[in-house]
């Protein structure tokens, strides 16, 4: 079954305090995802788009996530102040019952997930349950239940197009690649070479395998287990040797490979820094970040310009991320 245990349909078990605030905020939620994927739809199937955000907390009193990835629904309840409920309480279930009645979704594509944060692990099952699923003609691997990402950043879709449309003839870097869907966009564009860098064996072994379903020859497009910041501060890194770049780091990171904790606040200002020297004069710098109340550095040597606005998907009404485009000057 594709979405393994928690694929089932959702028993609600509601108390008997809480029956009519529930049902009333299921009915809510029901009519806005009908609302919100109608009119989703029509642009998703015009721009090629199976994996798309239908509801991100539109309203405050259900903090939810509902998105599609192809014929499967993902929801997704971040645990907060506001809604602490467990998956006990029945009030998520009773929201998982309603989004996979009112988008007819079945039970066994739907996928379940609390979201909170975690420490030290990225993995959360072991389902080994994963499917590919289609973006402007490329194809990836996604899996919604084993790990606390999916394999596809949905809010970097534009990104990723901005990148195929610059590519051609370029060489390019992709730092933090994580399964290097911004790799798979450059080759498609047209890029020389690749090299991709993360320090996770499992990603760059899922980034692999999404090479091979784009039929990337993998003598280009080359992938490195590496910490960013030690890769950056390697001296036989030849400065001028690419041309296009993304800078997509965590807010925070700390593994077996690194020496020091990673802090995008922080430190963001030497990885741009550092990744600006391997590009050529002219050369550009896509720098992202999902770190909230973040203040951009200074940043001499390069033009800059916030892009935030031209790479936020029309499908997320929440502002998912910040994003710059820097050119080497």
């Amino acid at each position: 079954m594709p979405g393994g245990p928690r694929a089932r349909r959702a028993r609600i078990t509601v108390s008997s305090g809480s029956v009519d605030s529930t049902t009333r905020q299921a009915e809510e939620l029901s009519n806005r995802l009908r609302k919100n994927d109608r009119h989703l739809r029509k642009w998703a199937r015009r721009d090629n788009v199976s994996c798309y955000r239908v509801y991100e907390r539109d309203i405050p009193e259900i903090p939810i996530v509902v998105d599609r990835y192809g014929d499967h629904l993902y929801v997704a309840q971040y645990r907060t102040e506001h809604k602490p409920h467990t998956e006990a309480d029945g009030w998520f279930a009773a929201m998982v019952e309603a989004s996979l009645d009112a988008l007819e979704v079945p039970p066994e594509l739907t996928h379940v997930r609390l979201r909170e944060r975690k420490r030290d692990r990225d993995k959360v099952a072991d389902s080994g349950a994963r499917f590919q699923v289609e973006e402007s003609g490329l194809r990836f691997w996604v899996n919604l239940d084993d790990y606390l990402d999916t394999g596809l950043f949905l809010d970097h879709r534009r990104l990723r197009a901005r990148i195929c449309a610059e590519a051609e003839g370029r060489r390019f870097l992709n730092l933090f690649c994580y399964t290097a869907s911004f790799t798979a966009y450059a080759a498609s564009g047209g890029a020389v070479s690749s090299l991709s860098v993360d320090m996770s064996n499992t990603y760059l072994d899922w980034a692999s395998d999404n090479f091979l379903l784009n039929g990337m020859i993998e003598a280009n497009h080359d992938l490195v287990r590496a910490d960013v910041m030690t890769f950056l501060d390697d001296p036989d890194r030849r400065p001028g040797s690419f041309d296009l770049a993304v800078l997509d780091p965590p807010t925070f990171s700390h593994g077996k490979l690194m020496e020091t904790v990673l802090d995008t606040a922080r430190d963001h200002a030497a990885l741009i820094a550092k990744t600006l020297r391997l590009l050529r004069e002219g050369g550009t710098l896509y720098f992202s970040t999902n770190a909230r109340k973040f203040k951009l550095d200074d940043i001499p040597g390069a033009t800059v310009e916030d892009v935030t606005e031209q790479t936020t998907p029309r499908d997320f009404r929440v502002r998912p991320h910040r994003c710059w485009k820097l050119v080497k000057r």
